[in-house]
Order: structure tokens, then C-alpha cells, then sequence
């Protein structure tokens, strides 16, 4: 089955960029589209209602280029609003969310990290999953700053530094042998997390998985593009330097508000 409409991709800014490389990297004759919500980032701090409002604005936009599938690349956007974005659109939705059932599957110790948003380790969607594995201790810890800074093209900042310590320091001391990352902006902080992790405390983050399911329904419910016009398209609100340098600068970006 041939359906050459392209795939739309969403985030409160530059992070999902690391969900729509492991989309493109499986699927590279697939036409995406992205759009980073910049002006509105970060949506971790933001209440349900908010962040409902913003997801439903950008739908809104991926629909207008006739998008036949969107993954809300943001844990934030998914734990809040993706019940509600199924309910009011007639197209399917790919969410992401924190990696816990691997995390607390393979854990030795038993006792895992999770480092979020306020907006996802407050959603109901997460107390759910979490309330599932009751024999692994969670330690949650919300990135406060993070997200920001990745926005402000600050990755290998001091500060990022000693907030990133800040966080996982005690993780570290808790035990824990996988750490999740529950936003899509924190795959591009990985060398820097490596740096203070012991070698045996793995990393999981939910790009690889998010592909799988979005090659999955594209397979069993809508088709897949015949490989034609598949260069992909970055749309922004905000400035699109950091977007532009996070993408290696090899991708057209337009500039626009909405």
C-alpha cells in the first residue's frame, strides 16, 4: 500500500529531533515534517490544560500538510494530552513516554532512575505505568533547567554540568542500574551523563522504539511513501540556529509563527 503523505512530528522545541533521527534513520524514504514549538518550551512546567491547547495547535499545523500519522515526540505532550488529541482527531498518534517496563525488567538491583519533567512525572499516564512494577523502587527526579538550556544552545555549559551532577549524584548513591531518560531532549546529554554515570548503570531513552511503532503502523493501517520528495521539512517559531546546529545544518528549516 502507497500513501506518499508525510509523516508529522511534534515537540516543545529542538529535542524531538533525537526521536525524528531514529524515525528517519529506519525509514528513510518517508517525507517528514517537523515542528518545534520553541516559543512555547519548555512544556514541563506548564498545567494539563496548557499543554492540551499547545499539542491540539500543532496537530492543528501537521494536519494543514496533510500528515497521514503524528508522533507527539514529547513525553511532557504525550502523558498529558494524547488521550485527548485521540479522541478529538482522525488520525493515528504515536506518543513516547518514559522507558520504564524495560528499566524495571532488567534491573539487578531493583531500584531505577527516571529523569523527567514536572509536566510527565506529574501525569497520571506516568503514576500508571509507574504503579505497575511495584517491586522496583523509582527514583524520580525532575531535570529542572535542562530543557531550557538545551533550547539556548547551552548543551556543554558549566552549568549544565553541575546540574546534571545535581541529579544523578543521588541516583548514584541510591543504587540504581538503568537510568531512563523521560524527555526527548535528553538523548543529546548522554556523553555528558556517561561522564558522571559508573560504566554499569545503563541508559535507555525511547527513539528506537518510537520508530519500530510508527514502521508498525505504517505497515499494518496506512502505507508507506514510495520513496519520492522524501527530503525532510523543520518548521520553528523561535530562533532556528540551535535547531540548525543540532540538525548539522543539512536540512531546510523555515522560520514561522504559529
Amino acid at each position: 500500500m502507497i500513501n506518499n503523505n508525510p509523516i508529522g512530528i511534534f515537540d516543545s522545541g529542538i529535542g524531538g529531533t533525537s526521536i525524528w533521527k531514529a524515525i528517519h534513520g529506519l525509514l528513510p524514504d518517508e517525507k517528514t515534517i517537523y515542528l518545534a514549538d520553541s516559543k512555547n518550551a519548555p512544556y514541563g512546567q506548564k498545567t494539563k490544560n496548557e499543554i492540551v491547547a499547545l499539542s491540539k495547535k500543532n496537530v492543528d499545523f501537521l494536519l494543514k500538510q496533510n500528515c497521514k500519522l503524528i508522533v507527539v515526540a514529547c513525553n511532557t505532550a504525550t502523558t498529558n494530552a494524547i488521550a485527548e488529541l485521540r479522541n478529538e482527531y482522525n488520525v493515528p498518534f504515536i506518543g513516547i513516554e518514559p522507558a520504564i517496563k524495560p528499566a524495571a525488567n532488567n534491573s539487578k538491583t531493583q531500584v531505577i532512575g527516571i529523569l523527567a519533567t514536572k509536566g510527565t512525572l506529574n501525569s497520571d499516564l506516568f503514576h500508571k505505568t509507574a504503579q505497575m512494577f511495584h517491586d522496583t523502587t523509582i527514583i524520580e527526579q525532575v531535570g529542572y533547567g535542562l530543557v531550557q538550556l538545551i533550547e539556548d544552545g547551552n548543551l556543554n555549559s558549566p552549568e549544565m554540568a553541575t546540574l546534571l551532577e545535581s541529579y544523578l549524584k543521588p541516583m548514584i548513591a541510591a543504587n540504581i542500574d538503568y537510568l531512563v531518560l523521560g524527555c526527548s531532549h535528553y538523548p543529546y546529554l548522554i556523553p555528558q551523563i556517561k561522564k558522571i554515570l559508573p560504566e554499569h548503570i545503563q541508559i535507555i531513552d525511547s527513539g528506537e522504539a518510537v520508530a519500530r511503532q510508527t514502521q508498525k503502523v505504517l505497515n499494518e493501517k496506512i502505507g508507506f511513501s514510495n520513496g519520492d520528495n522524501s527530503e525532510p521539512i523543520f518548521y520553528t517559531n523561535s530562533n532556528s540556529a540551535v535547531l540548525n546546529k543540532i540538525l548539522d545544518q543539512k536540512y531546510k528549516i523555515i522560520q514561522k509563527d504559529f
